[in-house]
């Protein structure tokens, strides 16, 4: 998918920031969005701005995708609210895998509230855990919160890293790869928290 939309955005200009925050609202905000290429666009997207191929300003291409983002989570949000359970018993089809969601549905479950900031560096997981939230009606002012501190520093973060380092091949080349890695680091302190709870309860009984 990034081999398509790269071209648009060689030729774009400056509207290609539209394109961007229209894919970046997808991922996040319709469940079928799961396979837009949320990572490596941004990443491409900080790194044209730097060579000036798209001639915006690096905080407008910030802001854009940050408001997106934040619109696309609350809209997946509210679907997950309002249609329930029943959202995620659909069959399988091209655009939506029952394999995805339920990932999503434990991602939610072992991460609680944070989840909701973790799954923004996780492909895939970040189009399913707004409506999975939703889904278990997890407080709108809650849900909120996260989200705006989530797309915030998503957003910052690979678009600034396009911004500086999208002429470093290597880097270019395994951007998903190293968000993900940079969110299971995130999580290990979470993960050992859970780890001591879970002894000092088994020493307790």
């Amino acid at each position: 998918m990034i081999a398509a939309l790269t071209p648009l955005l060689y030729t774009m200009g400056p509207a290609a920031l539209l394109l961007i925050m229209a894919v970046v609202f997808a991922e996040s905000g319709l469940l079928v969005g799961f396979f837009l290429p949320g990572d490596s666009l941004l990443f491409l997207a900080g790194a044209l701005v730097a060579s000036g191929v798209i001639g915006l300003p690096i905080w407008l291409l910030g802001l854009g995708v940050y408001v997106a983002a934040v619109l696309g989570d609350q809209v997946g949000y509210s679907i997950g609210r309002r249609l329930g359970p029943r959202l995620f018993s659909r069959e399988d089809s091209r655009l939506f895998s029952q394999a995805n969601a339920d990932r999503a549905r434990r991602f939610f479950d072992s991460h609680g509230s944070g989840a909701v900031v973790l799954a923004r560096f996780v492909p895939v997981v970040r189009t399913f855990v707004p409506a999975v939230a939703g889904v278990a009606h997890m407080p709108r002012r809650v849900f909120t919160t996260y989200n705006l501190l989530g797309a915030a520093v998503w957003s910052a973060m690979i678009v600034t890293a396009g911004y500086l380092f999208g002429g470093i091949t290597f880097i270019a080349a395994h951007i998903e790869l190293i968000t993900i890695g940079l969110a299971g680091l995130s999580v290990v302190p979470a993960g050992i928290t859970y780890l001591r709870h879970r002894r000092a309860r088994s020493v307790r009984m």
